[in-house]
């Protein structure tokens, strides 16, 4: 009867040799093995430098206590925005009948002030050497056609 209890015993308590048993393993390996290596962006997967954000917002004092994730929030949000705008510049360029392939301050401002969205975001904003969207007032607008036609009428008649 013992060998049989004893059998048992060895069967319950103890596992098949070949079976995975579940080890106890310290915290900090678990740690380091849950890490990811990298920067900041990288993990973020961003091309904003989340850590230089970071410490800019630590160094300007704007709170006591800076939240980690409120860098990677503003590195993605000014990312957004620039390609953004950048795209509508892009936009821009691709319907200049011209060669020039360049990225001027005149195209940024036409591409914001041409689209609502960034129009209405940027609307207080000046952008330096961009000048200014081209609009001709209605009013101007129609003196100058009374004027030509004025002019053809004048020339119908004969002068006395």
């Amino acid at each position: 009867a013992r060998d049989a209890d004893s059998v048992s015993c060895r069967i319950a308590c103890h596992p098949h040799p070949l079976t995975p048993t579940r080890m106890a393993t310290p915290k900090r390996a678990s740690k380091r093995a849950s890490r990811k290596s990298g920067s900041l962006s990288a993990k973020a997967g961003l091309d904003m430098p989340v850590g230089r954000i970071g410490s800019q917002l630590r160094r300007a004092r704007y709170a006591a206590r800076v939240s980690p994730s409120a860098s990677v929030y503003i590195a993605a949000v000014a990312e957004y925005l620039v390609k953004e705008i950048l795209d509508a510049s892009i936009r821009g360029l691709g319907t200049k009948k011209g060669g020039s392939r360049r990225i001027t301050p005149r195209l940024l401002t036409l591409a914001v002030r041409c689209d609502s969205d960034l129009g209405a975001l940027l609307k207080d904003v000046t952008l330096s050497r961009g000048g200014v969207v081209p609009h001709v007032s209605k009013a101007l607008e129609r003196k100058a056609k009374r004027s030509k036609k004025a002019g053809k009428r004048s020339s119908a008649t004969p002068r006395v």
